[in-house]
């Protein structure tokens, strides 16, 4: 298994280095930001939880009114899998306005063991409820807002102070002996990561909850395809006692046992 190595791109099936790849400047996925993408990891060349993850890209373009062939972005996925080989990474999934797909094998990300949250006040678009589009520029200045408070990452709040999630991953804390989660309806992204958490960790409260609320946790953690299970240092000027906590541990161990349960099973 290779800790780095070198990212590949197909675009409509053209496989080459990504620092090479080329796409045409008149498309609106790079004009408008129209388009959908996923996020997929990869264990040693293995794609987790590929089918839900292939699944919300229909979704997401299927709400963008967007067409795409979805068997030949199957065929040049698996062509590019065999072209990276056995590497420990991402994939990354893209389908534009223009009529281009887009599959890219990518380092991950380094994340700390414990995080910095600062809040940022947050307005969710309903027509994009559940979309993962190409039009992240609001969640990508939160990141750049919360950094510029001292923070790390965003946890992104609703104008009536509802804690929603930050803008790549979801948020889990203990609060009242509960381990609780903001529910979908309250306008979070149906996260895969978040969706294996709740089966594999049994009596997650789903709900609405202030951000003063999430401040009182005793341990909080962030779930996403990259960091998996990351424990929260602090939010806000607020210092969690448990970092990671002993919940944060038991997510991280059942969140693991299912992962590679899914993975034998799917080899």
């Amino acid at each position: 298994m290779t800790s780095e190595f070198t990212e590949l791109a197909s675009i409509d099936g053209e496989i080459g280095p990504t620092a090479e790849a080329m796409i045409s400047l008149r498309d609106d996925g790079l004009y408008r930001g129209d388009g959908a993408f996923e996020v997929v990891r990869l264990y040693d060349g293995r794609p987790f939880a590929f089918d839900d993850h292939v699944a919300r890209l229909e979704r997401s373009s299927a709400s963008l009114r967007l067409e795409f062939d979805r068997m030949a972005l199957l065929a040049e996925i698996e062509a590019l899998l065999a072209e990276a080989g056995p590497v420990d990474g991402q994939l990354r999934l893209i389908v534009t306005r223009g009529g281009h797909r887009i599959a890219a094998t990518e380092n991950i990300p380094v994340h700390g063991e414990t995080i910095k949250l600062a809040s940022v006040t947050y307005q969710t678009t309903i027509i994009l409820d559940g979309v993962k589009s190409l039009s992240y520029g609001a969640n990508m200045l939160a990141t750049r807002l919360a950094k510029e408070r001292g923070g790390e990452e965003a946890l992104l709040v609703r104008p009536d102070g509802i804690a929603l999630e930050p803008p790549t991953s979801s948020i889990f804390w203990v609060a009242d002996g509960a381990l609780r989660t903001t529910a979908l309806k309250e306008g979070v992204l149906a996260s895969i990561t978040r969706d294996r958490l709740l089966k594999a960790v049994p009596g997650i409260e789903e709900g609405a909850w202030t951000l003063d609320q999430v401040k009182g946790a005793s341990e909080a953690f962030l779930a996403s395809t990259t960091r998996e299970v990351q424990a929260v240092a602090t939010i806000d000027d607020v210092k969690l006692p448990d970092a990671p906590g002993p919940r944060t541990r038991e997510a991280k161990e059942a969140f693991t046992a299912l992962r590679d349960r899914e993975l034998d099973a799917d080899p």
